[in-house]
């Protein structure tokens, strides 16, 4: 099973950049054409929250219709800080499971060899993410339906401590409380993010975090100096391709979205120290 993982594509209404440099919606675009024709195809695109910049009601229909027209696999979203609640399910509800849930975008998905479980950690008016009770119990009750099924959680806030101070004061603040969880089931191959604008990879018990970075480019500076603001910088757009076998497990590659030289083969030459003559 191939799995595209995208996040943070901040779109806007149509002739707006985000943070008044990025052109988001272009990128976005361009984006989600790479996944398309990535081969093979992956089975399904899961968005790890911040669809939007603002979550206005124009940005969904901008997301909606970049989403629909782009991507022929199924596609799967939850929603991040960036993202309104109420907006986000009237835009993208012709999306599955986006309305689900009456009071939160959380969902499992069970059409695949690896389960889903999609996982609403928005905060309203606040960066950071929370599992309420409620979010906490609806996990364990997903989880405990298919204890024998790999399964991945997709959620927008990191369970985890980066080092970075401008990424360390919005985590998800529930992480003690979700590894507990995930100590419970071991069917939990890992847990994908996004939120931080960067490709980082961290343990919670037997499963591995995997954060996106921004799928549209502008990512966090990376900075472990607490005296210095937090930046952006226009780094390569990139996206997660996450293969599943039984026999291999979970595997998880860095995609970039900018067509490179090549492909070219490896030719070495004949005093190459590896070389091995053919029979």
């Amino acid at each position: 099973m191939l799995i595209a993982h995208i996040s943070d594509l901040h779109i806007r209404p149509v002739g707006e950049f985000a943070a008044r440099i990025v052109d988001t919606n272009m990128l976005a675009e361009r984006a989600l054409r790479a996944v398309a024709s990535f081969r093979p195809a992956p089975d399904c695109v899961v968005v790890s929250g911040d669809l939007t910049e603002c979550g206005r009601v124009a940005e969904y229909q901008v997301a909606s219709r970049l989403l629909t027209r782009l991507l022929p696999m199924p596609v799967f979203v939850v929603p991040g800080n960036h993202d309104r609640r109420d907006n986000f399910r009237a835009g993208l509800a012709d999306l599955p499971g986006v309305t689900t849930d009456p009071a939160f975008v959380q969902y499992v998905v069970d059409d695949f060899p690896v389960r889903l479980v999609m996982l609403d950690s928005v905060v309203p008016g606040a960066g950071h993410g929370e599992l309420c009770a409620t979010r906490l119990a609806f996990l364990e009750n997903a989880l405990a339906a298919a204890p024998a099924r790999p399964t991945l959680l997709v959620l927008h806030h990191p369970p985890l401590v980066t080092g970075v101070p401008g990424m360390d004061v919005i985590p998800l603040r529930d992480t003690p409380a979700l590894a507990e969880i995930i100590a419970r089931h071991p069917q939990v191959l890992g847990v994908l993010a996004g939120h931080h604008h960067r490709a980082i990879v961290a343990p919670l018990h037997r499963a591995s975090v995997c954060v996106a970075p921004a799928t549209v480019g502008h990512q966090s500076e990376l900075c472990f100096d607490a005296t210095t603001p937090a930046f952006f910088t226009l780094e390569p757009c990139a996206y997660w391709m996450h293969r599943w076998t039984a026999e291999d497990g979970l595997v998880s590659h860095l995609a970039f979205v900018e067509n490179y030289p090549g492909p070219y083969p490896f030719l070495v030459d004949a005093d190459y120290p590896g070389y091995t003559p053919k029979a």
